[in-house]
């Protein structure tokens, strides 16, 4: 567990594994330039960066989302977080998946999505980050998320990333 005064940015952690220097820049040293590139992942999250919520049918989203784990000892705003509506608030090993939501009949399964300028890396510092979404989402909402999905701008494609052992381990 945490104190509050010393947890990190979520974020940090892409940027940590992504490269540690800039990630010392970034998060210490507190030096960050814009460019071109950090000005497209600016406007691309400008829609997801202030709090809204739709209803649809079987689908609840909310952006913005203020998180945070004691026990990763990370807190932040996540780009989005939808809900699907399941049938049922345990999977087949008995976990609970799904929560209820406030003026919504049904189950909703909490399913992180984050925004990201560019395409796929080969490295795995986008899943890093997104895992850590779901590590405190799971300690907020006492369920267990078994994937999120990341938007890329530049291919303005969606991965879906299972939050297996081998990422939650590289994770923690």
């Amino acid at each position: 567990m945490y104190p509050d005064d010393e947890m990190v940015m979520l974020s940090s952690l892409q940027h940590f594994m992504f490269c540690r220097r800039q990630c010392a820049l970034i998060h210490l040293e507190q030096v960050w330039t814009e460019n071109v590139l950090t000005a497209e992942g600016k406007i691309l999250h400008d829609r997801v960066d202030q709090p809204k919520t739709e209803n649809r049918r079987d689908l609840r989203t909310a952006t913005a989302i203020r998180i945070r784990s004691s026990q990763l000892g990370v807190t932040g705003v996540m780009d989005m977080l939808e809900f699907h509506r399941i049938d049922a608030m345990q999977d087949d090993e008995g976990r609970v998946v799904a929560i209820p939501l406030p003026h919504a009949n049904g189950c909703w399964q909490p399913f992180p999505v984050e925004y990201k300028r560019g395409k796929p890396k080969i490295n795995r510092a986008d899943e890093v980050q997104l895992c850590a979404q779901a590590i405190c989402l799971e300690e907020m909402l006492k369920v267990h998320i078994a994937a999120g999905a990341l938007f890329y701008g530049q291919t303005r494609r969606r991965v879906d990333v299972p939050f297996d052992v081998e990422l939650r381990t590289l994770t923690d």
